[in-house]
């Protein structure tokens, strides 16, 4: 059908483009586990928000593969972020679980998602945008898999979030951000630049060249020309990137490792060159590191000198187009496929480990729309912004502590690999990683809310909490998961407070956003939940002789343990004493592995009491309940429903008397029963 009538024609063009656009309080760019989170928090906040997510996933590497939760220590997590991992327990029917499949994941965010009612624009990407001053007004979105200008969609919001791994709307408003390693002289750190260790590293004497001894014949695939330079040298090396592999040994549920497209066998001759030094006996913790997830799957890491972690290949993904952003990632793909299906199908491997990996395959029930492969490659490390405050070694080591944190971070100061390169040895020249660190022992600590926001006088409306301002070693610690879901809430509810106050985001009352983070968490008005730990010493007491033991299955970064022997120990962990309500109580069971490594100081894992006594001062009168610490999981076990009562400071205390075995106190748990 003709229209002739121009009025009308020029009416329905205008339509369609208004019905392009939209205006919203919150627009989260990014549909990460972090995006996912803001959106759900802004929304259940009273904003109007809209998510937009550049590929056909959400969740990012959430849903991704990595099922083996990076955290460190689960007693920093918070807020929707510890509801997320309540939520997955639930799934596996246990009240709360750190290890998953991805497609569990990715059906969870759906559901947030689906219970906030907030709209999601799938696989659009920025095109382009408006800026007044220091304020962004619009954005402009394109079709990612086929960008035309006459589907193109502009959002308008009063705050904006970028929740995505690279940064692209922090970088496109013009906020101030750097691209790999400072210098460590920079932030006096003493493990950020260059650093050449000797972990996830190659044995001496691995020869870098096609002709061994020749280097006329050139280098082997995957070795970089750059000389090494000075330890702490700065530099734009962005650490390595990988996929978090999903796979299966599951018979009814496998596809086959077969040889895929553009597969090259010369890109794993180092491998063999590395085999030759020393054979491992399996693949794990010498070619890959596995974990199990539920269901006869995996989470497949990094590990050794030559492994997942595609070396080098990433350092102008940052900045670069879309356009060569897809070949970096097609590259790692085809990479990691292949190193697959050279393990298990080249010859000169050795026949166990041929073996071994062909045991493995692809999950049929996983990532069903992208031939059973992961849909995120681990963008471990982009843009990061430098903002109000930079997050540095100094915050992790706890030598420096903000006063405005809005989320804890846990984990390790953890670098992948930057580089793989020529170093000279005793006159001989061989291959060596560079780059990688691993630097832990810290306990938890805040991150900054300025690490959140751009610098004053840049823009006034938006919020950074995936690409944050940090060192590139304290990135490294911060850039788990869990902890992007936190700071997402704690964006999500800041930028709806900067709407509230009509104040620019470095401007709001930080200290009434802490109040509203710590008083309803879950954004639902109840009261939160009382988790205490061990190591909170200002609520725990203790009697007798206790042992803090950092080994085995803690939940925090220890757990008190008490053999037997000593007829008089306890530990009270001492309530609030202005909650009375009725809870769920339980007590956190972390698995006994031994003493400082020495099995035998605490006996066998089956040693663990299965009669301790408990005492629950409820504020009123005290009861005695019984508790069974034999079972052999990091979980938590229930103790009841029980109501606590205004009048003298509860408490929970275990204690040894009678108890016929080892003695183990960590974390409780009261959830407020509705």
């Amino acid at each position: 059908m003709k229209l002739r009538n121009p009025i009308l024609l020029y009416c329905l063009i205008l339509l369609s483009f208004v019905s392009r656009g939209q205006t919203v309080d919150v627009c989260v760019y990014g549909g990460t586990s972090a995006g996912v989170i803001a959106a759900y928090a802004a929304k259940k906040a009273g904003k109007s928000v809209i998510l937009i997510e550049p590929s056909r996933h959400l969740g990012g590497l959430s849903s991704g593969g990595l099922g083996a939760t990076d955290i460190g220590n689960k007693f920093a997590i918070t807020g929707l972020a510890r509801d997320f991992y309540r939520r997955i327990g639930k799934h596996y029917g246990r009240l709360e679980q750190w290890t998953f499949e991805p497609h569990v994941a990715e059906n969870l965010f759906k559901q947030y998602l689906k219970e906030a009612d907030v709209p999601v624009l799938m696989n659009y990407r920025l095109a382009g945008g408006r800026k007044d001053r220091s304020k962004l007004l619009a954005i402009e979105l394109e079709q990612s898999d086929a960008p035309r200008k006459q589907t193109n969609r502009t959002v308008q919001a009063r705050q904006f979030i970028d929740c995505t791994y690279e940064g692209d709307l922090m970088a496109f408003a013009g906020v101030s951000f750097t691209i790999g390693r400072e210098a460590a002289s920079q932030y006096g750190e003493s493990h950020n630049g260059v650093q050449y260790l000797d972990k996830h590293q190659f044995p001496d004497g691995v020869d870098p060249y096609r002709v061994p001894g020749n280097p006329e014949s050139g280098l082997l695939w995957g070795i970089s020309t750059t000389r090494l330079a000075p330890d702490g040298s700065g530099d734009a090396a962005v650490q390595a990137y990988n996929y978090r592999l999903c796979l299966t040994d599951d018979p009814k549920n496998k596809i086959e490792i077969s040889r895929p497209a553009n597969y090259d066998s010369t890109r794993y001759e180092l491998l063999l060159r590395q085999i030759e030094k020393k054979i491992p006996k399996e693949l794990t913790w010498n070619l890959m590191h596995f974990v199990s997830m539920p269901n006869r799957k995996t989470d497949i890491n990094n590990c050794g000198g030559f492994s997942t972690d595609m070396i080098g290949a990433n350092h102008d993904y940052p900045n670069a187009s879309y356009e060569r952003r897809a070949q970096i990632i097609k590259e790692h793909e085809d990479y990691t496929k292949g190193l697959l299906y050279f393990i298990g199908h080249d010859p000169r491997m050795p026949k166990h480990l041929r073996d071994e990996m062909r045991q493995w395959g692809y999950p049929k029930d996983e990532y069903v729309d992208n031939a059973h492969f992961s849909h995120q490659l681990y963008i471990r490390e982009a843009r990061r912004m430098v903002g109000e405050y930079v997050m540095t070694q100094a915050n992790c080591e706890g030598k420096v502590k903000v006063e405005d944190g809005v989320g804890m971070a846990a984990y390790t100061m953890d670098s992948h690999n930057c580089q793989r390169l020529i170093v000279e040895k005793d006159g001989v020249k061989m291959v060596k990683n560079e780059g990688d660190v691993q630097v832990g022992g810290f306990p938890p600590y805040p991150v900054s809310y300025r690490a959140l926001v751009p610098k004053r006088g840049t823009v006034q409306n938006l919020l950074v909490p995936v690409c944050l301002s940090a060192s590139h070693i304290a990135y490294g610690s911060i850039r788990m998961e869990p902890v992007f879901m936190v700071l997402g809430q704690s964006a999500a509810l800041a930028a709806c407070q900067a709407i509230d106050e009509q104040k620019a985001v470095q401007d709001i009352d930080v200290k009434k956003l802490q109040a509203r983070l710590a008083n309803d968490p879950l954004l639902t008005g109840r009261l939160p939940e009382i988790l205490i730990d061990n190591d909170e010493t200002e609520r725990v007491m203790l009697t007798g002789q206790w042992k803090r033991e950092t080994q085995g299955g803690k939940y925090g970064t220890s757990m008190l343990v008490q053999s037997g022997k000593d007829n008089s120990s306890s530990v009270r962990f001492i309530l609030p004493d202005n909650r009375p309500g009725r809870y769920a109580v339980y007590v956190y069971n972390p698995i006994l592995s031994g003493g400082g490594g020495n099995p035998g100081e605490y006996g066998l894992q089956t040693e663990k009491a299965s009669r301790v006594m408990v005492r629950l001062h409820d504020g009123k009168s005290v009861k005695q309940l019984k508790l069974n610490q034999q079972p052999q999981a990091n979980d938590w076990i229930s103790l009841g429903e029980h109501q606590l009562q205004k009048g003298s400071t509860p408490f929970l205390e275990l204690s040894n008397d009678g108890a016929n075995g080892v003695v183990v106190a960590d974390a409780i748990l009261f959830i407020p029963v509705n």
